[in-house]
């Protein structure tokens, strides 16, 4: 009996833990915008990434700033339609500092379309970590994961740190989404936090937990019931990886700045570089063709160096 009495206190602070984020995402589900775009004309770019960790410029531990601004200014000169950011825009979202250098160093991409997505950096240091997020991006209406149609590009963004099980009411949605994707959709890209698949590890860096496993069943299987290819993009991993199951693309973007992790590529990767890989991935979409370019930066001295480490091909 005494032993139940411990345990009672941590199991109703679980149960008011889940209670709280099973009533957030309800709140959401029913509310999450779908965002619709049109491009200029095909075909259009891209850009993917994630984990800049944006902080004051001293801070060259957590994340580097001479790299991070080397990428932030070579996507504005990109001229994308639009920027996808897997999470972790900032180091501390509850710290207003960080927003602040968020603010100067991503003026270069004024007039640019973002799809921001929460990581848990984002989310971290206390009550004011989310309204620093939403002030940035009102078009979201307050909402943690919502969809964008950016012609022929379907975006689902997805809250990975409130998906806490196939029934939550996220999945209920990302469900729906699935079940209506619009028909000039070609390719549907799922954007999140934490990967479904990667090599990385708890000791190094981040492994992949069972939820976002979950996903990657999910979205196997969905495969096989849509027309269009299915991309998912995650971050957290601070590193670039590439694998493909169940005809998904699976693509670890986690090379925006933030202090690299080590990944033991495996003889049968797609990418196998050792080292540090700050990157982005660029998108080109056509009608019924999407061709990616991972964009590779390298420094030479104090003067940034690109090229395309690794590159693919989808038709629908």
């Amino acid at each position: 009996m005494s032993h139940w009495k411990a345990l009672l206190p941590r199991l109703l602070a679980a149960f008011v833990l889940l209670a709280g984020v099973f009533l957030a995402t309800a709140a959401n589900s029913s509310s999450a915008p779908s965002l619709s775009f049109q491009p200029a004309q095909y075909p259009f770019k891209f850009i993917v990434y994630g984990d800049l960790r944006t902080t004051i410029p001293a801070n060259t531990k957590d994340t580097d700033p001479v790299r991070r601004m080397a990428l932030i200014n070579k996507i504005a000169g990109e001229q994308p339609g639009f920027v996808a950011i897997t999470g972790d825009l900032v180091l501390n979202g509850g710290n207003a500092m960080d927003w602040a250098e968020w603010d100067e160093e991503t003026k270069a991409w004024s007039g640019l379309q973002v799809f921001p997505i929460l990581g848990n950096h984002d989310v971290r240091g206390g009550e004011s970590a989310l309204p620093n997020f939403f002030q940035r991006f009102p078009q979201l209406q307050n909402n943690r994961y919502y969809a964008a149609q950016y012609g022929n590009v379907r975006v689902l963004a997805v809250d990975s740190d409130m998906m806490v099980g196939d029934h939550s009411p996220e999945m209920q949605w990302l469900e729906s989404e699935f079940s209506n994707v619009p028909a000039a959709t070609d390719f549907v890209f799922v954007l999140l936090h934490h990967p479904s698949y990667t090599h990385s590890n708890e000791e190094t860096g981040h492994a992949a937990r069972p939820q976002e496993h979950n996903l990657g069943a999910f979205l196997e299987a969905q495969q096989k019931k849509i027309k269009g290819k299915i991309v998912e993009v995650s971050g957290h991993v601070h590193n670039y990886e590439r694998y493909e199951h169940g005809g998904v693309m699976y693509i670890v973007s986690g090379g925006a700045g933030a202090s690299p992790y080590p990944i033991e590529r495996q003889p049968d990767d797609f990418y196998k570089e050792s080292g540090p890989t700050y990157h982005y991935c660029r998108f080109t979409s056509d009608k019924g063709k999407l061709h990616m370019e991972m964009v590779k930066l390298e420094m030479k001295g104090d003067q940034p160096s690109w090229r395309v480490a690794d590159s693919f091909d989808l038709s629908k």
